[in-house]
């Protein structure tokens, strides 16, 4: 309120002009739709790694931007936003998903519209979503380690899974280690890079790989490795002839695939799922006897290209051949880790990445310093690390067995007659020196007697 209509029509103008200068309050700004912010000047404009912005892509399109696009920036309120985390779980969404969108996207795109001056407050600070139970890590054994380690299917994927249990690294540091990194002579191992795998439309130069000249945290770690693993690394250095600036691990291109052998006419014939009788290396076979041979295959493929050739067809677009040494998580994954998992037959299904879990909670369970162990793994706070303590499955035997010799009193009675014992030896002790001073207290009496008999 002001005193005067004089003061009142400044602070009108004032504020007026605040608005026409884009700044708090300008009404124009808020009236563009969240779609239209977002897409337009939040998303382009965001510091974030290529990985995360991949992530935050997927997540707005699939859960935020079907309740949100269409509203203005300006009209968003707290309501809306527990509205929406309501609308996510009737559609049984995961807490952790919702809380991932709401505290780590909508917070963020809301935070900077608040300091751009989109909008007046902020709509998503103080609503809260469901509490996301931290749950125990499962640690795979040494003996389970072993089951899926013999049931790998090359001697290549043996000596990568053992790199990782030895060393601790995430995927993207250990597939992108390089001959260079490490030093046999000291068993030194220098984490410098690591590399993120993306859908072509997200990397900068639409590529599948992406090398990022610095690890998770932003930070170099150096950490020694076991002799028995350097040798082993060694030697797959020099039987694969690998340079200085070769990946230590890197995927095999398939071998051409051998061109099939001719078949007698008695086992062209075939009965297909229809129950009718086809001849492999047909057009029929291939269309309506949906056989995927080789031969069937092949005569398809010809048929194609001759229409093709013919100018009926338009030609299909050509493939592009990925040359890229770095293996892909996914297919690693698929073809070697859950098959040698399968046959492994354990009740738990662990991860590659747990692989770095069992990495640290062996070398905590061992004895190690856990601060050598938050810079070895290049965790940025020790609580991360301490995690790690106690997971392992006879962690706590030790308590236990202390609980239980309380409980059955074989403590207590342990310790009476511990005390009893060594009473007695005190004991026994004391008339020991009681009996070697009385005897000389006699000889010194003697002594000095034998001195005042008279001359």
């Amino acid at each position: 309120m002001y005193d005067i209509k004089k003061d009142a029509r400044k602070a009108w103008m004032r504020a007026e002009g605040r608005v026409f200068e884009g700044k708090l309050g300008d009404a124009r700004r808020g009236r563009q739709t969240f779609r239209a912010y977002v897409e337009g000047r939040w998303l382009p404009n965001h510091r974030m790694e290529a990985s995360t912005r991949q992530d935050y892509v997927y997540a707005l399109n699939a859960h935020i931007m079907p309740y949100f696009g269409k509203l203005k920036m300006g009209a968003i309120t707290s309501e809306h936003v527990r509205d929406w985390i309501a609308h996510l779980k009737k559609r049984n969404v995961s807490a952790h998903r919702i809380k991932y969108c709401k505290t780590s996207i909508l917070n963020a795109i809301f935070t900077t519209a608040l300091n751009d001056d989109v909008i007046v407050y902020h709509p998503s600070r103080a609503v809260d979503t469901d509490p996301v139970p931290d749950k125990p890590r499962v640690i795979i054994t040494s003996d389970q380690f072993d089951l899926i380690y013999n049931a790998l299917p090359s001697a290549d994927a043996r000596l990568l899974v053992e790199t990782d249990i030895e060393s601790g690294l995430r995927w993207g540091e250990l597939t992108e280690l390089r001959v260079k990194d490490l030093d046999f002579d000291t068993q030194i191992l220098s984490v410098s890079r690591a590399v993120v795998e993306l859908v072509p439309k997200h990397h900068p130069h639409g590529k599948r790989f992406l090398i990022k000249e610095y690890p998770k945290g932003k930070r170099w770690r150096r950490l020694k490795l076991s002799a028995q693993i350097v040798a082993k690394l060694k030697a797959h250095v020099e039987a694969k002839y690998l340079g200085p600036e070769d990946l230590l691990f890197s995927r095999c291109h398939e071998a051409a695939e051998p061109p099939p052998q001719l078949l007698d006419s008695q086992a062209l014939k075939f009965i297909a799922p229809n129950g009718r009788m086809y001849t492999h290396g047909t057009i029929t076979a291939y269309n309506l006897g949906k056989c995927k041979c080789a031969h069937c295959r092949g005569a398809y493929a010809d048929y194609r290209a001759e229409r093709r050739a013919r100018g009926k067809d338009s030609p299909r677009k050509p493939r592009t051949v990925d040359t890229d040494p770095h293996i892909s998580a996914s297919w690693f994954r698929r073809h070697c880790w859950y098959p040698a998992r399968a046959a492994a037959d354990l009740d738990s299904k662990p991860r590659i990445h747990d692989l770095r879990h069992a990495h640290a909670s062996w070398l905590l369970a061992g004895g190690a310093d856990l601060q050598v162990v938050k810079e070895r793994l290049g965790h940025r706070r020790i609580s991360t690390t301490e995690r790690y303590l106690h997971s392992l499955p006879n962690a706590d035997e030790t308590a236990l067995h202390a609980l239980d010799k309380i409980r059955t009193g074989q403590g207590e009675r342990g310790n009476v007659k511990e005390l009893k014992h060594q009473l007695e030896e005190a004991q026994a002790k004391i008339a020991e020196l009681q009996t070697v001073l009385t005897d000389q207290l006699i000889a010194q009496h003697q002594v000095d007697s034998r001195g005042l008999r008279p001359a």
